[in-house]
């Protein structure tokens, strides 16, 4: 007789565990190579280490020279170009002039003052002229009338002697007396007349030395007007954007030029506002200039102000300067913040200007890059300080993140 023979489960069970097991990984494979994120061509981006190194907390920024001291020329009168006795760029003496202008109603308002000032001078002239003659009118009649007074006096005296010997009437007496009496007063009335005249007549003469005084500022001033129609330099130095034609009309505070001290310079440069709490006055740097050397500078102004993203700082040479420098000519400064030190580093590159530096892309290992929150501190022209949120070794994309919108996963492929 037949048997029956039980199945094998067991077998079935293995087989039915490693169809599983083959669909799994076969899932895993297509999950692993399927694309995942914003497809990005590998050539299009740049890729960095992160790296443990010095950070050099410095930064390098183009500066431009600039004399240290200049004089503006602004116009301070009006007028019609008649000569022009220099050219642009010559080398000027304190002194020298420039250019002259013409200007009628100028000179007409110096004849006037002078004019006026002339008259006056004759109306005090005539005044004094007049106190003079009152004056010696009062001496000479004081002269009389003292000298009757005089003959007065002597008179009574003698009746009086005469009356006490009985030779002449008290009648007679009482008359000498009250001329004495009259010929004193007359003097005193005379005398009181003479020194309120004087009074008077000083006081007269201290306001006409005061408006004479005032006509001669104003008439200063009017002159100081017509000497500067002939425009002179204010200082030693190269004469600079100096465009003056003959016949061209000048406005009062026209711009006209500048003077420029050709054997000093400073450095002007436009600094991102990143670093605008960390450069300050006195922070040492050192230019190479196009001979090959190397020169000491100082920050010595520093202008708040933002404009474009950036803000203003000048330096200036403390050891020497370049020789033959000119105005406009540009260099690279290296200006040090602070001091160097051991730090985990990424480049500074085109991110850190989309991100903030708040987040960046990581790379694994199978190309795909995610977003990483980080931190970091200092910024230099060629390196960035991480302080938290990445490891050395990790690769981070350092390009531009415009192109990537707002995705979260980036698929890189070659």
């Amino acid at each position: 007789m037949d048997t029956v023979v039980p199945k094998k489960r067991g077998k079935l069970a293995l087989k039915i565990g490693a169809g599983v097991l083959a669909v799994l990984l076969g899932a895993g494979a297509v999950w692993y190579f399927v694309p995942h994120g914003l497809q990005v061509e590998q050539r299009d981006v740049r890729i960095a280490t992160v790296t443990r190194g010095i950070f050099n907390d410095d930064i390098v920024v183009r500066a431009t020279a600039e004399p240290l001291n200049s004089f503006i020329l602004d116009s301070i009168e009006s007028g019609r170009v008649e000569e022009v006795v220099v050219k642009d760029g010559a080398m000027v003496r304190k002194g020298d002039l420039l250019f002259r202008m013409s200007n009628t109603q100028r000179n007409l308002d110096l004849l006037q003052r002078q004019g006026e000032r002339a008259q006056q001078i004759s109306n005090l002239q005539n005044l004094r002229v007049a106190q003079e003659a009152s004056r010696t009118d009062h001496e000479r009649r004081l002269d009389d009338l003292v000298f009757a007074r005089d003959q007065a006096r002597k008179a009574y005296e003698r009746n009086l002697k005469l009356s006490s010997q009985g030779f002449i009437s008290s009648v007679a007496l009482e008359e000498s007396h009250d001329k004495l009496a009259q010929a004193e007063r007359a003097v005193e009335t005379e005398r009181k007349s003479a020194d309120l005249e004087k009074r008077v007549q000083h006081e007269a003469l201290v306001q006409m030395d005061t408006a004479i005084a005032g006509l001669e500022r104003g008439l200063r001033i009017v002159t100081a007007t017509v000497d500067a129609l002939a425009f002179r330099a204010p200082a030693d130095g190269k004469l600079t954007g100096f465009r003056l034609k003959v016949g061209e009309t000048v406005r009062p505070d026209q711009h006209i030029g500048r003077i420029d001290d050709p054997s000093a310079f400073k450095l002007t440069a436009d600094v991102d506002e990143f670093y605008l709490n960390r450069v300050s006055v006195g922070r040492h740097g050192r230019v190479t200039a196009q001979d090959g050397k190397a020169y000491d500078v100082d920050v010595s102004t520093i202008y708040p102000q933002i404009k474009d993203g950036r803000f203003t700082m000048e330096m200036i040479f403390t050891h020497g300067q370049p020789q033959g420098l000119n105005p406009g000519q540009s260099m690279d400064a290296q200006v040090t913040l602070g001091q160097p030190a051991q730090a985990l580093l990424l480049p500074n590159a085109a991110f850190v200007n989309d991100t903030g530096g708040s987040w960046v892309f990581v790379l694994d290992r199978r190309g795909h890059a995610e977003k990483r929150p980080v931190r970091i501190g200092r910024r230099s022209n060629s390196q960035i300080e991480v302080l938290s949120g990445l490891n050395a070794g990790d690769k981070v994309i350092v390009s531009s993140y415009a192109q990537f919108g707002k995705a979260e996963t980036l698929q890189l492929s070659n």
